[in-house]
């Protein structure tokens, strides 16, 4: 297998609750979901390692991603060498997306996913999309007893609103939020972020490229301003990629630094994308509100 030359990706802790992982992670999502067919197994497996193998130890799964052999294989072999986290079930019926946030459910997809990782526990379960009609106390009060369990090590959430985020803190520390953040989409920097890191929540970025759109190139943290919002120890980016080159360009992107007037032109090509994240049916975190606990109980009581 083709090696990293000098590419190396260091380690940093990600929130406040003792999560350590890679500085930059790989998203698994594109291996196996919706960009197309699954990638051939022998490939995506040689990614993986390669990815470890440059320091990678953050791989971002989910079980909507497909039951793929070799992301659970891959878990078993480096359990100690590198970190998984992993989201919680979508449901797709009819071809539209139905998000279920139950203790029953939430108990179940992770059980699932401990079976199929043929791992003890899971070093980071997220909920991928926050049910609506469920409280968010009630949502993580059921990850708090996985936890309490040793089944899962720490709490995520993704695509959650400032005021879900702060609800769902109260009941168990969240380590860390996975959000879309990237030179167009940069609508979470007005509360989302502001809360997290408030907090002391770290912030796991995917998309980071914007699906491909801004491989071109990328803003890099050592030439922000100190008071910009995309500077800070607790962002930690998971590009996710097929490729071993493309991976290598991910990770060298760390090291590499562009002069102001880079960064203003790419903030003025940015300024000229309009329009939705997504079409209509993919939940974002600005239509995530849930119940709340007391009507939830009212309910459940009558």
């Amino acid at each position: 297998m083709a090696t990293n030359g000098n590419l190396r990706v260091g380690r940093m802790k990600l929130g406040s609750e003792g999560l350590v992982v890679s500085t930059q992670g790989l998203g698994c999502m594109g291996m196996s979901y919706l960009y197309g067919l699954p990638k051939p197994e022998f490939e995506m497996i040689e990614v993986i390692h390669h990815a470890i193998n440059s320091g990678v130890t953050f791989l971002d799964t989910s079980d909507v991603y497909g039951p793929t052999p070799m992301r659970y294989s891959l878990a078993r072999r480096n359990e100690r060498e590198s970190g998984i986290g992993n989201k919680m079930r979508l449901n797709f019926d009819n071809g539209k997306l139905n998000i279920v946030g139950d203790p029953a459910y939430i108990r179940a997809c992770c059980e699932g996913s401990l079976k199929r990782l043929g791992v003890d526990c899971i070093d980071l379960y997220y909920l991928h999309r926050i049910d609506t009609t469920v409280p968010i106390e009630v949502a993580v009060g059921e990850l708090k007893k996985l936890v309490e369990e040793g089944k899962i090590k720490y709490i995520g959430l993704s695509e959650a609103s400032a005021s879900t985020i702060r609800r769902a803190h109260t009941v168990h520390p969240i380590t860390t939020v996975q959000l879309e953040w990237n030179l167009w989409v940069r609508d979470a920097e007005e509360e989302v972020i502001p809360t997290c890191r408030q907090l002391g929540i770290g912030i796991v970025v995917y998309t980071p490229l914007g699906m491909g759109f801004l491989a071109s190139g990328a803003k890099v943290v050592e030439n922000i301003h100190e008071n910009d919002f995309r500077k800070g120890n607790d962002l930690c980016p998971i590009p996710g990629t097929t490729r071993i080159h493309n991976l290598d360009q991910n990770i060298g992107a760390l090291a590499v630094k562009l002069t102001a007037e880079e960064m203003a032109e790419l903030d003025e090509i940015a300024s000229l994308v309009k329009g939705d994240r997504f079409g209509p049916g993919i939940a974002t975190w600005r239509h995530e509100e849930t119940p709340s606990l007391s009507s939830w109980k009212v309910i459940n009581n009558a």
